[in-house]
C-alpha cells in the first residue's frame, strides 16, 4: 500500500536536524503526526470578486488641495499687490497696513496692560517702553510725513513719559536722501524739461553753464536741497521734494486719520476733531508754492516793521524756477543756531565788513583758478560750493563774534511780531531752520528759512490771544478766564502754565487739588496709575468744548515751546517771557485792525503794563546772578525746575530738554 506524500510545516523545515544512520521506519516516527499534512497542495488562487465587500471610494483630499489652492492664491495675489504697491504707489498701501497693524497692537497693549499692576508687563514703564519703542520704529521705517508726524510728538514729547522722551529724541536726526535719478524725475515731471533746461546748468564743464551739486547738502522728512550756480553766477538753494511723498501722502494721511479716530472712541479723548485742521497744514507743507507765497509775504511783513528790517533777513525766492514740488531760494551761508561757539568766537575777519551774504548782498564770486578747477571737479566729485570762511582766520578757529543776548532778542521779538502783531505763524522754527550772520556793525543778523508750515491768526482771535497774555503777566484773572471760557476751555491755570511754559501762581489751583485728592497713603504704583488716569480727565476738560477751542492753538503752543528751547539751549541769555508780553501789550497799540479810540485806550494801559513787568526782570536778573557765581542755570532752567515740579503732580515726569539729541 503506497503512502501520501509527506509535507512538512514551515516550523519542521526551520527547525535544525541531525542526520545519523538510522532505519527508514526510524527517521518516519521521529516526525509528530499533527505536523502532517496530509491534504493534496493546491496553488494559492485569489478570491472572486462577487465575494470581496463593496470597494470604498479613493482619498482625493479635497480639502487640502482646497486650501492649498487657497493659499498658492493668496501668496500670488500678495505678491503682485506688492509688486504693484512699490512700482506705482510707493508702498503707501503696505505703510498704511503697517501703521493700522501696529496701532492695533499698540492699542490692545495699553488696554490690557495699563493699570496699576499690568498682567502681561512687569510696569507700567515697561508698557510705555516697548509701545515707544514699537511706535518710533513704525516712523523711521515709513519715512515721509511719519517723520514729521514724529517730530510733531518729539517736539511735545516733555509731557510723554521718560520712556517717549529717550526714545523720540533723535526724530531730528537727517533723513536719507534720494538719489539723483529721482531728483531728475521729480524736476522733469514738474517742468518738463531736464534739470540742465531748467536751471542753465552743465554736469560736463560747459564754461558758458552753471554748475548744480547731484549730492544733497540737506535731507529732510519730505524734501532735500542741492546748492547750484545759475549762469549769471547766483547761488542758489534748490528745494526737491521727494518723488515717493506725491504717491503717499494722501494714504498717510488717511491711516492718521483713521488710527486717531479708533483712539478717540477706544480711549475716549476728544482727539479726532483736531484731526482735520492738522492734516491740512500738513498737507500745504507739501506744496512748495504755498512755502514760496509765505516767504514773500513775510519778507514784506519784516520789511514794513522798523523794529525787525535789518535785523532779519527772508531769503530770496525766484518765482520762475518755482512749481509744487520744486522750490528755489537765494542761498544762504551763515552759522546755524545749533552752533554755539561758532556764534560766540572772536571775530577774525576784516573790521566793519559783515559775514558773506549779509544784507542780502551778493556773494564773493569765486576766481577764474576757482572757477577752472569747479568745471574739472564736475567729472569726478560731487561737492562744488567754493568754502567761505576766511572770517575764521588763518588758523580756522574765528567765529561771529556774537552776543548771545543779541541774538536770542531778535529770536523773540521775530516770533512775537509774528503772532501778535501779524497774525502770520512759523511754525517749525528749529534751530536747523535759521542762520544767523554778522553785519559790518557787530550785530547778528537772522535769516529764517523753511516757510512751508505756517498758520493764520484771524484778528479777532489775534487780539483775544494778546490780551491773554498781558492779563497772564498781570495777574487778571477775570480776564483770563473770560478769554479762556470763550475759547471752550475750563480750567484756565493748566492753560495758562502751558502757555508760559512755566506754573501759572495766579490762579486758585483748584484743578491742582482736584487731582490730588484721595491718592495719599496709596502704593507708588496706584498712585502714578490714578494720577495719570485723573490727567486724562484733566486733558479732556482744557479742551472742553471742541467746537469753540480755536485749533491754531496746536501750533501756536509749538511755537512757543520751540523758541523756549531755542533760549535754553543758548543758556537763557534773555527774560522770553517779558519780551513776548511787552510785545503783546504793545501790538494792542500798533495792531491796524483797531480804532484810535480803542489805541489810544491801550496805549495808556500799555505803559502801566511796562511797569509791572519790573517785577519779571527782578527775577531773571537774580537768576543771571545765580548763573555767573554757579549756583544754578539760567532763567529757563529754572522755569524747567519749576515745571518738572508741578507736572510731577499731575503724574507726568519731565526730564530732558527739547532739544537733546
Amino acid at each position: 500500500m503506497s503512502r501520501p506524500p509527506v509535507a512538512l510545516c514551515s516550523r519542521c523545515l526551520n527547525r535544525p536536524w541531525t542526520f545519523r544512520a538510522q532505519s527508514a521506519a526510524q527517521v518516519q516516527q521521529t516526525f509528530p503526526e499533527r505536523c502532517l499534512q496530509t491534504q493534496r497542495f493546491q496553488a494559492f488562487a485569489p478570491p472572486p470578486p462577487s465575494s470581496l465587500p463593496k470597494a470604498a471610494p479613493p482619498k482625493t483630499y479635497r480639502r487640502t488641495r482646497k486650501w492649498t489652492r487657497r493659499l498658492v492664491y493668496l501668496s500670488l495675489g500678495t505678491g503682485i499687490l506688492y509688486a504693484v504697491d512699490k512700482q506705482f504707489y510707493a508702498s503707501s498701501l503696505t505703510r498704511s497696513a503697517r501703521t493700522f497693524g501696529l496701532g492695533l497692537m499698540v492699542a490692545l497693549d495699553y488696554k490690557i496692560n495699563f493699570r496699576a499692576h499690568p498682567p502681561f508687563a512687569q510696569s507700567i514703564a515697561a508698557l510705555h517702553a516697548r509701545n515707544a519703542e514699537r511706535l518710533y520704529e513704525l516712523l523711521r521705517a515709513n519715512g515721509g510725513l511719519y517723520l514729521k508726524i514724529g517730530q510733531a510728538i518729539a517736539m511735545q514729547s516733555a509731557v510723554l513719559p521718560p520712556e517717549f522722551q529717550k526714545m523720540f529724541q533723535h526724530m531730528f536726526d537727517d533723513a536719507p536722501q534720494n538719489s539723483w535719478k529721482d531728483v531728475e524725475q521729480v524736476i522733469r515731471e514738474d517742468f518738463g524739461r531736464s534739470p540742465e533746461e531748467v536751471f542753465g546748468v552743465s554736469f560736463d564743464g560747459d564754461p558758458q553753464m552753471g554748475v548744480m551739486e547731484r549730492a544733497a547738502r540737506a535731507s529732510a522728512s519730505v524734501a532735500q536741497v542741492h546748492w547750484a550756480r545759475l549762469k549769471d553766477g547766483t547761488e542758489v538753494a534748490i528745494k526737491v521734494q521727494k518723488k515717493e511723498i506725491a504717491s503717499q501722502v494722501g494714504w498717510d494721511l488717511w491711516a492718521f486719520q483713521v488710527v486717531t479716530w479708533i483712539y478717540t472712541k477706544w480711549f475716549d479723548l476728544p482727539l479726532y476733531t483736531l484731526v482735520p485742521y492738522i492734516t491740512e497744514r500738513l498737507l500745504l507743507e507739501t506744496d512748495f508754492e504755498n512755502e514760496a507765497d509765505n516767504a514773500e509775504r513775510m519778507a514784506k511783513l519784516v520789511a514794513s516793521e522798523s523794529r525787525l528790517n535789518g535785523r532779519v533777513y527772508i531769503p530770496k525766492v525766484y518765482r520762475d524756477l518755482c512749481s509744487k514740488r520744486v522750490m528755489t531760494a537765494e542761498w544762504i551761508e551763515g552759522v546755524r543756531l545749533w552752533d554755539k561757539d561758532s556764534l560766540t568766537r572772536p571775530w577774525k575777519g576784516p573790521r566793519r565788513q559783515g559775514s558773506p551774504g549779509c544784507k542780502g548782498a551778493s556773494l564773493d564770486p569765486p576766481s577764474r583758478e576757482a572757477v577752472l578747477e569747479t568745471l574739472h571737479k564736475t567729472t569726478r566729485e560731487e561737492r562744488l560750493k567754493p568754502e567761505r570762511d576766511w572770517w575764521k582766520g588763518k588758523d580756522g578757529r574765528g567765529g561771529l563774534g556774537l552776543s548771545l543776548k543779541d541774538v536770542m532778542t531778535t529770536m523773540v521779538d521775530l516770533f512775537s511780531a509774528q503772532m501778535f502783531l501779524w497774525g502770520w505763524v512759523h511754525c517749525d522754527p528749529h534751530p536747523g531752520n535759521i542762520f544767523i550772520r554778522r553785519l559790518p556793525s557787530g550785530k547778528p543778523e537772522l535769516v529764517l528759512i523753511d516757510h512751508g508750515l505756517y498758520i493764520h491768526m484771524k484778528p479777532d482771535f489775534r487780539h483775544q490771544y494778546s490780551l491773554f497774555w498781558k492779563s497772564l503777566m498781570t495777574f487778571d484773572n477775570k480776564t483770563l478766564g473770560d478769554i479762556v471760557q470763550g475759547w471752550g476751555i475750563n480750567n484756565a491755570d493748566i492753560f495758562a502754565s502751558a502757555t508760559l511754559m512755566r506754573p501759572y501762581t495766579g490762579g486758585d489751583n483748584t484743578v491742582l487739588g482736584e487731582i490730588k485728592k484721595g491718592l495719599s497713603g496709596k502704593e507708588q504704583a496706584e498712585r502714578a496709575f490714578e494720577m495719570q488716569q485723573k490727567m486724562r480727565k484733566g486733558i479732556k476738560s482744557i479742551l472742553g468744548d471742541e467746537k469753540k477751542w480755536p485749533q491754531e492753538l496746536i501750533f501756536i503752543g509749538r511755537n512757543l515751546r520751540i523758541v523756549q528751547g531755542n533760549n535754553q539751549f543758548l543758556g537763557s541769555p534773555v527774560n522770553r517771557i517779558k519780551i513776548t508780553g511787552n510785545w503783546a501789550s504793545r501790538s494792542l497799540v500798533d495792531s491796524p485792525d483797531l480804532s484810535y479810540g480803542e489805541k489810544i485806550k491801550n496805549y495808556g494801559r500799555h505803559l502801566i503794563f511796562k511797569f509791572v513787568l519790573f517785577s519779571t526782570d527782578v527775577v531773571f536778573y537774580t537768576s543771571k546772578v545765580r548763573q555767573f557765581f554757579g549756583f544754578g542755570g539760567g532763567m529757563e532752567d529754572e522755569i524747567e525746575a519749576q515745571m518738572k515740579h508741578m507736572a510731577k503732580d499731575f503724574g507726568v515726569e519731565l526730564n530732558h530738554s527739547v532739544f537733546e539729541g
